[in-house]
């Protein structure tokens, strides 16, 4: 055999391989049940997330502001229940097996928020001014919990180690090349400076995120009309450049009327919370 014949029965080889590596890393959105691609165990995910949640918070601690950190925790705390009983209706309940939930306030001025796998959450102080009260931050905290349920990070994750990592295991990524894993995980939930980077199919997962998040809120007493309010007020306050918690999200005019379109099935689970 020669050995140009040797080199392109290799690649056939390794084709062949990444094919049935991406087979057998196939899975699906819970709810929607659109295919995604998985590739890193949900054990190595969660140990990384509280591993990276434990560092963040490190070098950006808590708020001392008591008042902010206590809506943050009281609005958490309710849409972490109604995605554990949204869950359990659904048959989906094992999924949230191994979460352990935070809820952190931290002071910075950006416009942000995000949720690591296990419910790791953190809001940042800027976005509190935009949405003023309980109903607007459920939006916000419904969202990014969205995300974390449907497993988005762990897609993104998966497709950026294929990209850039030639499709090695997290836990070898994170032995040879330990600074670009992090910042990549970093940057995969929002929690770098490097946030805003496309990653593929942000778009359609940020409306999986709009939809569950609706259903979310609104389970939790939430009125899910509260949401298209925010997003215009997101917009009103742009200048230039659009805030960093929007920057790989749908154009605010196609997400607030999708967000219309969406409020008939969300409003099916809404039950306003005793006074």
């Amino acid at each position: 055999m020669s050995l140009i014949s040797i080199r392109s029965a290799a690649v056939r080889a390794g084709s062949v391989a990444c094919l049935l590596a991406l087979m057998a890393g196939c899975a699906k959105v819970p709810v929607t049940g659109r295919s995604q691609l998985h590739l890193i165990p949900s054990s190595e995910m969660m140990a990384m997330s509280a591993q990276q949640y434990g560092e963040f918070l490190q070098k950006n601690p808590p708020s001392a502001d008591a008042t902010g950190t206590a809506q943050v925790r009281r609005v958490g705390t309710r849409i972490q229940r109604a995605v554990e009983t949204y869950m359990q209706q659904n048959n989906l309940g094992s999924q949230l097996a191994n979460y352990k939930w935070e809820f952190n306030l931290v002071d910075n001025k950006e416009v942000n928020a995000w949720c690591m796998p296990g419910g790791k959450v953190v809001v940042y102080s800027g976005i509190l001014p935009v949405t003023r009260d309980d109903a607007g931050l459920a939006v916000v905290m419904g969202h990014e919990i969205a995300h974390a349920v449907a497993e988005h990070g762990s897609e993104r994750m998966s497709h950026q180690m294929v990209a850039q990592m030639g499709g090695i295991a997290l836990s070898e990524a994170l032995h040879t090349k330990p600074a670009e894993t992090q910042q990549l995980w970093m940057t995969v939930f929002g929690a770098g400076a490097q946030y805003g980077a496309l990653l593929p199919m942000s778009r359609l997962q940020e409306s999986e995120a709009d939809r569950l998040g609706l259903i979310f809120m609104a389970m939790a007493g939430y009125d899910p009309h509260t949401a298209p309010e925010f997003w215009q007020r997101m917009s009103a306050g742009k200048e230039g450049a659009p805030p960093e918690f929007m920057s790989t999200h749908p154009s605010d005019a196609t997400r607030i009327q999708k967000l219309h379109e969406l409020m008939p099935e969300a409003m099916k689970y809404y039950q306003p919370a005793a006074k």
